[in-house]
């Protein structure tokens, strides 16, 4: 069966369980054949959860469907690793050695996501429905969350936490496009875009209502939700007004942009260390 043929199966048991006549103890071995190969898609990499189609990036639902009904169709089993035991319905990837992506303990990665060749993997975890392109450093105790889309030669620093979304399933996923560096303990959740070459300085928290506000030039710009290519990004505040008074509300300030002649990975640190921000 090819991947046309699974979509109409999939959106089908989906609307089962949105009627609620879906019966886990009764699937049709269709249905379940259905789910499997579209998370084995997944996890080998022929199919994302989302892809860019000329600018736009385009969310395939059905996807996320199929990965919701896999939670359905999958029981709670005991695995054990070396002395450690977990108990989950959704098994870790099997790294064999040949995927030429370095896996450093304890860096943890759930099926159904996949991590391209080239990528590095510190003591991290990425959840199911995840790409994670080929160069990029995952470093350790980052997070990225189920369905979020990382691009080639991106730096997820230490501890950065980017958010995952399954449902609504017409939630758009955290996408961090190519060549991005995230900085030290930032948190990107809510479907935030952050465009190709933005370098995030640490601490900054994005969500889909925080404030991003272009201070470089003479007037302010403020966007929501998305990083405009080549920005270099720190922690902000504003002054909003509550019945209690008036008090200091988180936002990220755009305070220029890298270059496009300087070279990307001296440009990463280098660009915050112009304007005198830290990683």
């Amino acid at each position: 069966m090819n991947i046309k043929n699974y979509k109409p199966i999939i959106e089908e048991a989906y609307s089962m369980t949105q009627e609620g006549v879906f019966k886990q103890d009764e699937v049709d071995v269709k249905i379940i054949d259905a789910i499997r190969d579209t998370i084995n898609l997944l996890n080998e990499g022929h199919i994302r959860v989302s892809e860019k189609v000329g600018d736009v990036w385009i969310t395939n639902e059905w996807v996320k469907k199929a990965i919701l009904l896999y939670f359905r169709v999958k029981k709670m089993k005991v695995e054990e690793v070396g002395p450690f035991r977990f108990v989950d319905k959704i098994p870790l990837k099997k790294w064999n050695g040949t995927e030429g992506v370095r896996v450093v303990p304890h860096a943890l990665v759930r099926k159904g996501a996949y991590v391209k060749s080239g990528a590095v993997l510190m003591p991290s975890y990425v959840n199911i429905g995840a790409y994670v392109g080929s160069g990029t450093m995952v470093d350790t105790w980052a997070t990225v969350g189920s369905c979020a889309q990382i691009g080639d030669h991106v730096h997820l620093s230490g501890g950065v936490g980017i958010g995952g979304v399954l449902e609504p399933i017409q939630a758009a996923p955290v996408i961090i496009e190519n060549h991005a560096f995230i900085g030290s303990r930032c948190i990107i959740v809510e479907g935030t875009l952050i465009e190709e070459g933005a370098v995030i300085g640490a601490g900054v928290t994005i969500t889909a209502s925080t404030k991003i506000i272009d201070v470089s030039g003479k007037e302010a710009t403020e966007y929501k939700g998305r990083v405009p290519r080549n920005s270099v990004v720190i922690p902000g505040s504003y002054q909003k007004d509550f019945p209690a008074g008036t008090y200091g509300v988180n936002c990220a300030l755009i305070i220029g942009q890298r270059k496009e002649s300087t070279d990307k990975k001296v440009s990463l640190t280098a660009a915050l260390r112009d304007f005198n921000v830290s990683v």
